[in-house]
């Protein structure tokens, strides 16, 4: 079931119609890219909060940034909903999941916004740091290279291993944590006082 898009999103197809916009629409593309997101999900099923949750960061980071060129490594590949619908893929995104539709995670096959294919956890920072050491040897000094993690993801080892490796290297790289308190600690009761 095709779903409509808001006003604003209806002629984002690319990230490059998010830039042609102004700063003060960035809040209604949000709510429109939130509600699309929820619409379509009621639907289909699929990874609902973790999209939900960067909703904002993935219009600041498309419109900031000039992607494709400039590389974003989403971890678990469920916070990228809204990403995929920013990226030439909105009026597919009812297929998400589905059997011969668009894939649930980023893939790099399906778009070339996807700057690595992901699905589970704490891959992202070792990932975006080898394409910034990659393009540092290539001499691109101008291109971003952002992993955006998540504070469950960063339980994994291999995050810590890439964060080591960083401190170290003179790359260009950022690394953005989505702290939501939904880490594996929080899932096994474990909770804060509020």
């Amino acid at each position: 079931m095709q779903i409509e898009a808001g006003a604003l999103l209806k002629n984002i197809l690319y990230p490059s119609d998010l830039r042609k916009l102004k700063e003060s629409d960035l809040e209604q593309v949000c709510k429109e890219l939130r509600q699309f997101i929820i619409d379509v999900v009621s639907v289909n099923g699929g990874h609902f909060a973790a999209s939900l949750g960067v909703v904002e960061l993935t219009v600041a980071l498309h419109y900031a940034l000039n992607t494709p060129y400039d590389q974003v490594v989403f971890d678990v590949g469920h916070q990228a909903y809204g990403h995929k619908i920013l990226t030439g893929r909105r009026d597919k995104f009812h297929t998400n999941r589905i059997f011969g539709g668009i894939s649930g995670f980023p893939r790099r096959s399906e778009s070339e916004y996807d700057a690595f294919g992901v699905g589970h956890s704490s891959t992202s920072i070792s990932a975006a740091l080898g394409m910034a050491v990659a393009s540092a040897y290539k001499g691109e000094t101008d291109r971003q290279h952002v992993a955006v993690i998540g504070d469950g993801a960063m339980t994994g080892g291999m995050a810590f291993e890439a964060l080591n490796h960083a401190g170290i290297e003179k790359s260009n790289l950022l690394v953005i944590l989505n702290d939501n308190c939904m880490s594996i600690d929080l899932m096994w009761g474990h909770s804060k006082s509020i």
